[in-house]
């Protein structure tokens, strides 16, 4: 490690155990655990992450070519 770095300790350091357990596991509700923070289990996290792959959750997205495509539409129209 390099001498006199900042913040070398754990990402965690400093802050007290309330704001560790916060809030509650985005899947089930319950506490969540350190260390499958902000989860509460592995189980609860492979379930988001399937979620995840699945396409269950999706950050919607309009393509570039679908919005010159419908420009070119109403140019012409």
């Amino acid at each position: 490690m390099m001498s006199g770095a900042v913040g070398t300790g754990h990402h965690m350091e400093g802050m007290s155990e309330r704001d560790l357990h916060a809030k509650p596991c985005p899947i089930c509700a319950k506490q969540a655990v350190e260390a499958f923070r902000p989860f509460c289990s592995r189980r609860c996290a492979n379930v988001d992450l399937n979620r995840w792959l699945s396409g269950v959750y999706a950050v919607p997205v309009k393509e570039e070519e679908d919005e010159e495509r419908d420009a070119g539409c109403k140019a012409r129209g």
